[in-house]
């Protein structure tokens, strides 16, 4: 279980830290890159290349702005890609549009604006389909996670 991790700027890794983290959690291992679509299109290349063939199975791509870097990965493998729109000129929503609006036949997944976290669950989610062990765990997670707000949205709300 390999998930890489990618954004166009060292800048933007405390937002894709999010991916890190959920994966993190549900133990799959995670590697990160800032590579830019843009300026380093040959080393984008031969870092997915690479890591295609150490048997990475999910690709996050965080990118802002132009926000090319999802479509730009997506056009070079046939592994899953989640794009995640990163806040830019326009607070996130031209990433989101560029992201969200690829041409027929080659396909992102897209998170909400800066919602790395929701990746790396996407991610797992992918992932669970294919390993027993992951979907096992997420089943718990989500069985966990009911538990946890079932106690805290019961409660009566007080104003003060």
């Amino acid at each position: 279980m390999k998930v890489l991790i990618l954004f166009g700027s060292p800048s933007d890794k405390s937002v894709m830290h999010g991916a890190k983290k959920a994966l993190d959690e549900f133990g799959v291992h995670n590697e990160s890159y800032a590579l830019s679509a843009h300026r380093l299109p040959e080393l984008l290349e031969e870092v997915l290349t690479k890591k295609e063939e150490e048997g990475f199975e999910v690709i996050i791509a965080g990118a802002g702005l132009a926000a090319h870097l999802p479509g730009v990965v997506a056009s070079k493998t046939v592994l899953p890609v989640i794009g995640v729109p990163l806040k830019g000129a326009l607070e996130g929503l031209d990433a989101l549009f560029s992201i969200v609006q690829m041409p027929k036949q080659v396909p992102v997944a897209t998170v909400g604006i800066g919602n790395a976290y929701n990746a790396g669950m996407l991610a797992v989610q992918i992932l669970a389909v294919k390993y027993p062990e992951l979907k096992t765990a997420l089943l718990n997670y989500r069985k966990n996670l009911k538990e946890q707000l079932s106690a805290e949205y019961a409660q009566e709300v007080i104003y003060e």
